[in-house]
């Protein structure tokens, strides 16, 4: 399956991983970009590496051969794109403090602003920098994804203005040369024609003091289904009509269906099911599997039930709810198997903590060429410590 990334353990290469780990395909990474870089020729569009979703950067020559640059919503994102990939830099947030702003200003090529009030406090110190590009980002008001936490255009959402409001603060805004927008999570193409058309009404009256737009993340570009064909006609089509430089920065459609966590049997118990523990957990090192929530697959897995053993996957912290989901095995699970969890490159590694003092998946990048893992990290007691006082 394509959330198992193409890699090969073989079962010497696996006892040699030291878990819990992510290791990332290279070769699958590479396929993805290329079909970016086709959405880019294609649409003569800009496609950026958002953060967010997916920050190794010890991939970065890789990602700089493919992508213009990066988008950042942190002083610490904006340093490491312009440390370790260089390129254009976009920074947004939903609010800046004076002392990140000082630092943004030194680093950033475009700053995206959440409101027409942001906009006004930093002006005068925009006006040292020039090649500054400035945005404000909009709420179109119109939503696509079913899950709340992900949807940006929800209601008493924070994310973007509001047409009212910016319409109320339309002098604070002179200057700007962008806009952004981003109401999508893992959706297609068709997502992103309706969002186009809404802003396209309502914002449209702006375009003509405008050089530039961002398409902001959540397009499932690599996902095998996704309509490439119908993107490139979307940017394509507007591009034609309103003369602006065109940019999209998914998060998760960069790494999609690149990684995996492989992690091991500690212990099975039993309480009314079969109950193994694991020395990875949902809550530190997979988070979204609970804040989503969503149930990831396991490799030689199916549902409960399906197969003849099933068992709950639990994690390793003391959090009751540290719970991963039950699955059914050919054959019972036993101290030392291991399990390969898909699809684990993105919103990983950005989003895992040491609650319990867990300590971090080690990581490693796997080549298909080869048929190799290198090891890229191991965490430590030090890793845990620094992060405390």
């Amino acid at each position: 399956m394509e959330q198992f990334s193409g890699i090969n353990f073989a079962k010497n290469e696996l006892a040699d991983l030291q878990t819990p780990c992510y290791v990332v395909n290279e070769t699958q990474l590479e396929r993805n970009l290329q079909l970016l870089k086709y959405v880019q020729e294609k649409a003569e569009c800009k496609i950026l590496l958002a953060f967010k979703g997916f920050a190794m950067w010890s991939l970065a020559p890789l990602v700089r051969k493919y992508l213009p640059g990066t988008s950042a919503s942190s002083v610490s994102e904006a340093k490491l794109g312009h440390e370790m990939y260089g390129g254009e830099l976009h920074v947004y947030a939903p609010a800046f403090s004076d002392k990140d702003m000082e630092e943004h200003v030194k680093l950033a090529n475009h700053i995206v602003f959440n409101s027409p009030g942001q906009f006004k406090r930093f002006k005068p110190l925009l006006t040292a920098y020039p090649n500054i590009q400035t945005a404000i980002r909009v709420n179109p008001e119109h939503s696509e994804t079913d899950t709340p936490i992900y949807d940006p255009s929800g209601k008493y959402s924070r994310l973007g203005t509001t047409l009212k409001n910016l319409l109320n603060h339309i002098d604070d805004i002179d200057g700007i040369t962008g806009l952004h927008f981003h109401n999508l999570c893992e959706l297609n193409a068709d997502a992103l024609e309706r969002t186009l058309a809404v802003v396209v009404e309502k914002f449209g009256f702006l375009f003509k003091r405008l050089s530039w737009i961002n398409f902001g993340g959540g397009h499932h570009i690599t996902r095998s289904d996704y309509d490439l064909e119908r993107l490139i006609r979307i940017i394509k089509a507007f591009k034609s009509k309103h003369k602006l430089e065109v940019y999209l920065e998914p998060g998760e459609a960069i790494a999609l269906n690149t990684g995996v966590l492989v992690s091991t049997v500690e212990d099975v118990i039993y309480n009314e099911t079969n109950i193994a523990i694991l020395d990875t957990s949902a809550t530190a090192h997979m988070p979204d599997v609970l804040e989503m929530p969503y149930r990831p697959y396991v490799l030689n897995a199916e549902e409960a039930h399906i197969k003849e053993h099933t068992y709950r996957l639990g994690g390793v912290t003391c959090l009751a709810g540290d719970v991963i989901g039950d699955y059914s095995f050919d054959r019972p699970l036993t101290l030392g198997d291991r399990l390969i969890f898909g699809d684990m490159a993105h919103y990983t590694m950005v989003k895992n903590n040491t609650f319990n003092g867990v300590r971090l998946p080690s990581i490693y990048i796997y080549n298909e060429e080869t048929e190799k893992c290198r090891a890229v990290k191991h965490f430590s007691y030090e890793d845990y410590k620094n992060r405390l006082s």
